[in-house]
């Protein structure tokens, strides 16, 4: 005879369970893309590995996104990951104020990708070149995926987003303790 327990749902503040969530540090990146000669760019925390085979990346998107629209027009895209000292660009990319088009690259130094004919931005640690896969509705938002069709990277501090901010610094090696060590 088996006995079902009736769970109750979880009470708890949505501005508490918001502040936890930005305890998840997440490099800060760029994704530029070139639909038909109109550039666009805009800044992201949540890019993750997908999968491995097929090599697939996912971005996290507001719903109704320019950039979505734009990359699933084009069927390409870049992102570029950003180095410790590039706040001022993720912030740039961030700003709905800034100028449309290519008139938000101005001052910004690139390079077009040989792929995606995006921008690749100068002193950025890493660069996916990466085709349209699918886009998803998820909450308030949309989960944009690519295939990486190409990618590059050099070593440098990450920029990260985490609680609200953005961070920098050095990465060290966890050093094993031994709570760790007996698992």
């Amino acid at each position: 005879m088996s006995v079902s327990t009736v769970r109750r749902p979880v009470r708890q503040e949505p501005q508490e369970r918001r502040r936890a969530l930005y305890h998840l540090a997440s490099p800060v990146s760029v994704l530029t893309v070139d639909n038909g000669g109109r550039l666009h760019g805009t800044t992201a925390s949540t890019v993750t590995l997908v999968s491995r085979e097929p090599l697939l990346v996912g971005v996290v998107l507001r719903a109704g996104s320019s950039f979505g629209a734009l990359a699933v027009a084009e069927g390409r895209f870049v992102i570029n990951v950003l180095d410790a000292g590039q706040a001022g660009l993720a912030r740039w990319f961030a700003d709905s104020r800034r100028p449309d088009g290519g008139a938000q690259f101005d001052g910004v130094p690139w390079t077009p990708d040989p792929y995606a004919k995006a921008p690749l931005l100068d002193g950025a640690m890493a660069h996916y070149s990466c085709r349209f896969h699918s886009r998803h509705p998820a909450g308030d938002g949309e989960l944009l995926l690519g295939y990486v069709v190409r990618a590059a990277a050099q070593a440098g501090p990450p920029l990260f987003s985490y609680t609200g901010g953005l961070f920098s610094g050095a990465l060290f090696p966890a050093t094993p303790t031994k709570e760790t060590t007996a698992s």
